[in-house]
Parts: C-alpha cells; sequence; structure tokens
C-alpha cells in the first residue's frame, strides 16, 4: 500500500463519498440476547446474530489481519468457535479495505463462516503510533509511510468496518490510560457519548451490530453517567472500554461490577482485554458475557500452555522427560497425541510448536467458557468457580482481589488463605 493510499485511507471523504459497504444477504433478523440461566450477576446466554448464535459466556480469539497466528480457518472451525475477532486498523492497513470490499468482506477473504467482532481501530492508533493527538474530530496521527497526518473520525471507522463486513463493529472511542483523572478522563467519557451518535448515522448497513463502550476510568460516576447517556441510544451490545491497563485487580473487578449491575438485562455485555483464565471465570461472575485478549496465542507462541493447573513453561528443562499430556482434563487433538517432552522439544525452535499450542489454549479456553456456562444451567456455578479456583490455586494462597470479588456474588472458596497480590 503507496503513502498516496494511506493519505485517503482514514480520510472523512473517502469513507463518505466513495466507499459502499457489501451487500447484505437479505432482510436479517434483529440480534437478540436470550438468557438460558443466572447465578447472582453471573448468566448463561445465546447472542442471536443473523450468521450464527453465539453461546455465552464466551471468549473471543483475536485474529488480527484476518488469521488467528498460528492456526487455519479450518483448525478456528474445528475449535467449534462462535466468534473472533478482527482488528480494523491493521486490517485497514493490510490488505486494505477496497480488497476486502471487492472480496465481499472479511469472512469470504479469510474462509470464515461463523461471527466476526471487529474493533475500532481507536486503541491502536492511540497505543502503537507516536504523535497521536485527540480532537473532536478524531484521531490526528504520524502516518508510518509518509509521515502525513491522518484522521480517523468515527464516519471512518465505521466505513471501514463496513467494508469488512463484521457480524458486530464496535464504535470508535475517546481512548485514555486507565489511570487518567480529572478534567481529560470527563472530556474522553462525554466524547464517548457523541462519537457513537456519529457512528450510528455513519453505518450503511444495519445488519452489521454496532456496540457501545462504556468509558470512565476508574470513576465510578462517570461510569455510571456514561452507562445512562449510551443506554439511552438503545445499542445491541455494550462493552466495558479502558480496563486492563495497569490498573490495580481490586479496582478492575469493582468497576466490572459496577458497570454490570448498571448495564441492560437484555443485551451481551463485553469486556475488552480481558484473557487471563482467572480473570474470564471472576468476570462471568460478575456478569460479562464476552470477552477478547492476544493473551492465550501470545502465551503459546512463547512457548507457555494453559492448563486446568495452571500455566506450563514448556522451555524449562523439567519438562524434558516428561511423557503426559498438557492437561489429563483435555480432549484436544494436542494433549491426545502429543507429550510435554514432545513440545518441550519443539518450542521456540520449530514452527508447529507454535500451531499446536496455540490450538490447545484456544481449546482450553473455548471448553472453560462452556463448562462454565454450563454449570449456570445446571445451577452448580458456584461449585464449578470453587473446583476451578482449588486447582489454580492449590495451595489455598488466592488473591485477595480473587476473593473479595466472588464474596461480592456470595461465593466463598474453601478455606486457604488470601494472599495479597
Amino acid at each position: 500500500i503507496n503513502a498516496e493510499y494511506m493519505g485517503h485511507f482514514l480520510s472523512v471523504y473517502f469513507f463518505s463519498t466513495r466507499m459502499a459497504a457489501p451487500a447484505a444477504a437479505g432482510a436479517a433478523a434483529p440480534a437478540r440476547f436470550e438468557e438460558h440461566g443466572r447465578h447472582r450477576l453471573a448468566r448463561a446466554g445465546t447472542f442471536h446474530l443473523a450468521r450464527h448464535p453465539v453461546r455465552t459466556p464466551v471468549f473471543m480469539p483475536v485474529g488480527t489481519q484476518g488469521t488467528v497466528k498460528g492456526l487455519t480457518s479450518a483448525q478456528l472451525e474445528a475449535l467449534d468457535l462462535d466468534i473472533i475477532l478482527g482488528n480494523t486498523y491493521h486490517l485497514g492497513l493490510r490488505p486494505g479495505e477496497q480488497i476486502m470490499a471487492e472480496m465481499g468482506g472479511l469472512h469470504r477473504f479469510m474462509d470464515w463462516g461463523r461471527n466476526i467482532l471487529t474493533d475500532s481501530g481507536g486503541f491502536q492508533m492511540v497505543s502503537l503510533l507516536a504523535l497521536a493527538t485527540i480532537t473532536e474530530e478524531g484521531v490526528l496521527f504520524q502516518s508510518a509511510h509518509d509521515g502525513s497526518m491522518i484522521t480517523l473520525t468515527p464516519e471512518a471507522s465505521i466505513g471501514v468496518q463496513n467494508a469488512i463486513g463484521s457480524d458486530i463493529m464496535m464504535q470508535l472511542d475517546d481512548v485514555v490510560h486507565v489511570l487518567t483523572i480529572g478534567p481529560r478522563l470527563e472530556e474522553a467519557m462525554h466524547r464517548s457519548i457523541r462519537w457513537l451518535d456519529r457512528c450510528i448515522a455513519a453505518n450503511r448497513n444495519p445488519s452489521q451490530q454496532l456496540f457501545a463502550i462504556i468509558q470512565g476510568g476508574l470513576n465510578f460516576d462517570l461510569r455510571t453517567k456514561c452507562i445512562e447517556e449510551m443506554v439511552k441510544r438503545d445499542a445491541p451490545g455494550y462493552a466495558i472500554g479502558g480496563l486492563s491497563g495497569g490498573e490495580a485487580k481490586d479496582d478492575f473487578w469493582r468497576i466490572v461490577a459496577h458497570c454490570t449491575a448498571r448495564l441492560p438485562n437484555d443485551k451481551p455485555r463485553y469486556c475488552m482485554g480481558v484473557g487471563y483464565q482467572v480473570d474470564l471465570v471472576v468476570c462471568a461472575a460478575l456478569g460479562v458475557d464476552m470477552f477478547d485478549c492476544v493473551f492465550p496465542c501470545r502465551t503459546a507462541r512463547f512457548g507457555s500452555a494453559l492448563t486446568s493447573t495452571g500455566t506450563l513453561h514448556l522451555k524449562s528443562g523439567a519438562f524434558k522427560r516428561d511423557f503426559g499430556p498438557l492437561d489429563a482434563e483435555c480432549t484436544c487433538f494436542v494433549c491426545r497425541e502429543y507429550t510435554r517432552a514432545m513440545l518441550h522439544s519443539v518450542v521456540s525452535r520449530e514452527a508447529v510448536a507454535s500451531n499446536l499450542l496455540t490450538y490447545h489454549n484456544l481449546h482450553y479456553l473455548n471448553q472453560l467458557m462452556r463448562r462454565l456456562r454450563q454449570s449456570i444451567v445446571d445451577g452448580r456455578f458456584p461449585e464449578f468457580v470453587r473446583g476451578f479456583m482449588v486447582k489454580q490455586f492449590p495451595d489455598g494462597k488466592y488473591p485477595t482481589w480473587v476473593v473479595d470479588a466472588l464474596a461480592h456474588v456470595e461465593i466463598e472458596l474453601p478455606a486457604g488463605g488470601a494472599e495479597r497480590t
């Protein structure tokens, strides 16, 4: 992609006058969230989308540029994933939204028949690029190609997402660091509301569901105000944004619980950037339905496997003669056919290791969410949580924030003793 094309890529003119979204395949039924069971704030549900139902709680693997690193689309299908995530900023750079539109959208481009959620691109503008500034118009940043200044607007973000053809789109929000306080934090919250209105107006394909993103940092009052305003827009789903950025875990869970208690019961709730297995279980207990994170795939590429008893760092020489499976409870083909010793011998040396560990990690998290969901339906969610935590912390030293968060929803862990973390 040359610099001249990049100069047009994110301009308001380009998206408002030239690009058309792929034609919808027919009149799609409105998205609908159905609840099947509940324990306090936790709930098991189904988010009914036109392409494929999403069973919740659900973890969404991140496929940044139309691929989950290390896996084929056939492997994603074999994992029985309901939805994956694509990155608007990176997809807009490569292969570019013009190619995507000519192909008929990302689903056809990557040969994926189930759902895709795309982020807005705003987070990458702020976190990855130098000299990025926020104005009321949008995110102003310096092109890495020719040094020119380009603006990503709410209209531009929705234009790219329309071309991608994702099933769920995210609004462009004003992203600030989670520890920001004072006038800038309040400005970002109010601007995110105004940008939601612009995203709604810019959407040219109503069959693509547009989620709102709740901002407000660690300020409970700002979070409440943002929820009140965004709920008035009756979005099909709501994300809790601006967390997992270095805040204390005690602050993290309290903000999550504050938001889920105030968001509508008939819409899915999405906590962005959460992927550690303990965090997933705790946030599901607090009422979150959807999650995403690069963690399980990234940690696989560094030789780590997620298991029912914690994380295994397979580079360690301790696994040289360990002929057992990664996880005796896991049913994936990696655990059936390969030993820890074999995987130890290939991590960081052979490309197949990344494929095998990524597949296992995503299988583990997907099945964790399925078992968690079923435990809510069966009325045994507290027992499920206790069993999970005992295996993750066999010494009984649970992090204090975990104990406190679960106590908030009346789940008491077995005797052990909280460890201050």
